[in-house]
């Protein structure tokens, strides 16, 4: 990535600065996670829900649970939503008074879509609030730990001032830029890969069972599999990088073949075949485009097709490894009850 996505060299904490008092938003697993990670280092913490009762233990460990959105957002410096997606956090912040942000920061950790958290940085700039977005990748037993991975972008000058904070949330954490939604971005690209992952193993079972297979016969074979992709992905970053897609190892016109042998395996048993239509779709369009012996990165500009798709160097950012596309899946969203 360019040198905009770098912070500033210091101490991160810093260990001169006295820990802020902490909001968090949303007491769904995600937000019961980050108020613990804040409470774990210090912070004074106060919590708020839409649905009472979802505070758990935390009350007994030295949390303040608000009576309403405009008292937890008084009583912290660093107000931290981790609701169900962008519009709640507007539904749930539009009451506040402008006065009740004086002095206080916004950093968002809700899931959604780039064009919502670009959205919600305008609608928060009209309120007269500083707000930064980010993105948790890791799951939430995680959270506190030198496991976890998040993303912020938007304002420079939010980042910078609440990075220290934001520390006890533990691991790595990333500032991508200027663009609010950049963050956002990352999340669901990453989790599009996870997703489709997911169903495609349960497919896999699916489709084993019907054969008389039974899942923990498959099971070691399936690991195997999940080997080849981590193989893959930096593969495939550095081709599409390069636009350069050699076939030597596998062609878009073979994998074609194959994806319509699955189809038709599956098809016999009564499996649903949408996942495996729409590969084959995307691979067919490939072969008729003339691009049956390029190698299967190529397939991602197909996907993209009538847009340039973004190429730099690699990034000389700190690496995220063993935090996504490792052991640990990315976060589910925070949840409003």
């Amino acid at each position: 990535m360019t040198s905009s996505t770098q912070d500033t060299p210091r101490p991160y904490p810093d260990p001169s600065a006295p820990p802020a008092p902490v909001t968090v938003l949303g007491l769904g697993p995600m937000g019961r996670a980050l108020a613990s990670a804040f409470l774990a280092a210090g912070h004074s913490v106060t919590v708020w829900n839409r649905t009472l009762g979802r505070a758990g233990d935390l009350p007994d460990r030295g949390a303040a649970v608000a009576g309403s959105v405009a008292d937890a957002v008084g009583a912290g410096r660093v107000v931290v939503a981790c609701l169900r997606d962008y519009d709640a956090v507007r539904a749930v912040l539009e009451p506040v008074a402008p006065a009740r942000w004086e002095g206080r920061l916004l950093t968002n950790l809700t899931s959604g879509e780039p064009a919502r958290a670009r959205s919600m940085a305008d609608w928060a700039t009209t309120h007269g609030i500083r707000y930064l977005d980010g993105a948790i990748l890791t799951p939430t037993q995680v959270v506190g730990t030198a496991a976890t991975a998040v993303l912020y972008s938007g304002a420079h000058e939010v980042h910078e001032a609440v990075r220290d904070t934001m520390a006890a949330v533990g691991g790595t954490g990333r500032y991508l830029g200027a663009d609010p939604g950049r963050a956002a971005a990352y999340e669901v690209a990453l989790l599009d890969l996870f997703t489709t992952s997911v169903y495609g193993v349960a497919h896999s079972f699916a489709l084993a069972s019907a054969e008389g297979i039974a899942p923990d016969d498959l099971a070691p074979f399936a690991i195997g599999i999940s080997g080849l992709l981590s193989e893959m992905i930096p593969r495939f970053a550095g081709q599409l990088r390069t636009g350069d897609y050699p076939g030597e190892r596998s062609t878009i016109a073979s994998a074609a073949t194959t994806i319509a042998h699955l189809i038709d395996a599956a098809t016999a048993h009564g499996l649903e075949v949408g996942a495996l239509t729409a590969a084959k779709g995307a691979a067919d369009r490939a072969v008729a485009a003339g691009h049956g012996p390029d190698g299967l990165p190529r397939l991602a500009t197909v996907l993209r097709t009538g847009k340039p798709l973004a190429t730099q160097a690699p990034s000389p950012e700190p690496s995220l490894q063993g935090t996504v596309g490792g052991p640990n899946p990315p976060s589910h969203p925070g949840e409003l009850t």
